[in-house]
């Protein structure tokens, strides 16, 4: 049986969709894992489900494909496993990018950013709090940014002076 969690006593793997019709996929995966929304709110919600572990993320976006990935990710329960994801990724030698206390989802979380090969946003984060965000956005942004959760921070490059390819 699925059930619902609260807590974040081990980590679990997000998948964010991007959706047309936020109630309508609220309805249909309300009734795939036969739980309710852990958190809705305006254009957005999320599912925290404890078996299988996964935090399924919904966002009502038109600009987007409906059912394309908006990003991945890993919810961890500290700041500190946020921090040594980092450190372990660059010292893996890719490149990454990390927030700190920063309003994401319509919560307050810390998070290293990295992308997957395909270009793939992965973020591993951990909740610090709920928070309001003005209605339709979803993370803050400075002028002329993109409100959207995928948006990060450039990365910064794990070695000293490595380049790009492209």
């Amino acid at each position: 049986m699925i059930s619902i969690l609260t807590e974040v006593p081990v980590s679990r793997v997000q998948l964010a969709l991007n959706v047309s019709d936020l109630d309508e996929a609220i309805t249909f995966y309300s009734k795939l894992f036969g739980a309710e929304p852990a958190k809705v709110r305006p254009g957005y919600a999320n599912f925290a489900i404890a078996d299988p572990p996964l935090k399924l993320v919904l966002i009502e976006d038109a600009n987007q494909t409906p059912g394309t990935l908006n990003h991945l990710g890993v919810e961890v329960p500290s700041t500190d496993e946020v921090t040594a994801a980092q450190a372990r990724l660059t010292g893996e030698g890719l490149a990454t990018a990390l927030e700190e206390e920063t309003s994401c989802c319509y919560a307050v979380q810390d998070k290293v950013w990295v992308d997957g090969p395909g270009g793939e946003p992965w973020e591993i984060y951990t909740v610090l709090s709920d928070t309001e965000m003005p209605s339709g956005q979803l993370r803050s942004a400075a002028p002329g940014e993109s409100a959207c959760c995928s948006s990060r921070p450039a990365t910064v490059e794990a070695a000293a002076g490595s380049a790009s390819c492209c």
